[in-house]
């Protein structure tokens, strides 16, 4: 019965639930907003973001996944739970649900991360590594004996595979990813400026205006912050050349850790990857130009995913009915619950 099996992408930044026959049916931040003078849940996930940076100071808005696992237990069970039901508050049967994780995870991390999914009401729970659920989710197809490189950059982690055969043959992780970005990206404009922003304006002045020196791009923005001199509100404009200095040292650490998986891959494998190319995926994918510095520096092809936000969660839902052909990276969490 798929139209049970859900697919979650449980993402540092953002919960996104797909269905394979429906697509996404859901995609809200992973945030808690959280009174801490009566303990209490006040709300979760977009309507939780919407409080940050203007709650009173007992009520904090909590972002209880980091780097892609859990770092509060309780919070991510208030969160995952309120998503689970808000999907099937209506139907009968408790889902099958498929969950991706980081390809670096420990036991410890991933047994967290089934028993939040359970206390939420899933029947069964698997467990697919991120690298191998955004293949899938980007329409290749991994089952064949033909080598495909995946480079998947999320909010919390950057996670690399190499993938054939329906298995990871290699893979490699770094704490580098979209968050990274916008927290270097606040301290330069602090340093740069004197200028304190906020980090939806940092979000926005990411999308709109950062990129790798390797495209003919340009742009500016606008932007308001306090004054870090005067404590007085201010205006300055930032432009893609100044971001230049905060956003290379970052690339250059996913394209180290993507050129070392690439050395150690086997000379068939790294032909097939030479022929296809490596796929981008991830919300933090989207940066302006990083395709073709990648290109540049691994002097491989390197495209975007047709839909890098969603691939994941699509690819998760997907892999609830290929299960017996998937060597590797997939696996029915079940049965640690008796343990």
């Amino acid at each position: 019965m798929t139209n049970y099996d859900i697919g979650i992408d449980l993402g540092t930044t953002s919960i996104i639930i797909a269905v394979a026959d429906e697509g996404v049916i859901l995609n809200e931040s992973s945030v808690v907003a959280y009174d801490t003078r009566k303990n209490k849940v006040l709300a979760v996930g977009d309507a939780a973001l919407a409080m940050v940076g203007r709650t009173p100071s007992y009520i904090s808005a909590i972002r209880p996944l980091k780097d892609g696992v859990i770092s509060n237990h309780t919070l991510t069970k208030e969160l995952i739970s309120s998503f689970v039901k808000k999907v099937y508050n209506a139907r009968m049967m408790k889902p099958r649900v498929a969950v991706c994780v980081p390809a670096a995870i420990t036991g410890i991390e991933s047994d967290a991360v089934v028993e939040a999914v359970v206390s939420a009401g899933a029947r069964q729970v698997f467990l697919i590594d991120e690298p191998i659920a955004a293949a899938l989710g980007s329409g290749l197809d991994i089952l064949q004996p033909d080598g495909r490189m995946i480079v998947d950059i999320g909010g919390g982690t950057t996670d690399i595979a190499v993938i054939s055969l329906g298995g990871k043959v290699l893979s490699a992780g770094l704490a580098v990813a979209g968050n990274t970005f916008d927290e270097e990206l606040i301290k330069f404009v602090r340093q740069k400026f004197s200028v304190a922003v906020g980090q939806r304006t940092i979000e926005t002045l990411k999308k709109e205006v950062a990129c790798c020196p390797q495209k003919d791009f340009s742009a500016s923005m606008e932007t308001k912050g306090r004054s870090l001199i005067t404590g007085l509100p201010q205006k300055i404009t930032i432009t893609t050349q100044d971001l230049y200095e905060p956003i290379l040292p970052l690339v250059e650490q996913i394209s180290t850790v993507a050129h070392q998986v690439l050395e150690k891959t086997p000379p068939e494998l790294a032909g097939d990857i030479y022929r296809n190319g490596i796929m981008l995926t991830g919300g933090g994918s989207k940066l302006q130009g990083l395709p073709e510095y990648l290109s540049e520096q691994l002097k491989v092809k390197v495209e975007l995913s047709p839909d890098p936000i969603n691939c994941v969660a699509l690819g998760t839902a997907k892999c609830l009915s290929m299960g017996e052909q998937l060597e590797s990276g997939f696996v029915n969490a079940t049965p640690r619950l008796g343990r």
